[in-house]
């Protein structure tokens, strides 16, 4: 049972790694109106509530490069793996 939770949380965390990157590419692509801006608005209402927590401590380099994405899938992955390791 606890090898089935481990699997799935594993799962549920790529799962929403993979998302945060979709949404950090499609905001390079112009995206004001039809189907990719509606996209976009969703994934946004999934990753910025995490993504936010980090955009306060970091600010972006130069004004314009934001490597809050990089550190939140940093942090994510950091913390399964030692959800992981704790429990095995």
């Amino acid at each position: 049972m606890i090898m089935f939770l481990m699997a799935l949380i594993v799962r549920l965390v790529d799962l929403y790694s993979l998302v945060i990157c979709v949404y950090v590419l499609m905001s390079w692509l112009p995206t004001n109106a039809g189907v990719l801006a509606q996209i976009y608005d969703v994934l946004g209402r999934v990753c910025d509530p995490y993504l936010d927590l980090f955009k306060r401590l970091i600010p972006p380099i130069g004004g314009m490069i934001d490597i809050t994405p990089i550190i939140a899938l940093l942090v994510l992955q950091l913390a399964v793996r030692l959800l992981i390791g704790v429990v095995y």
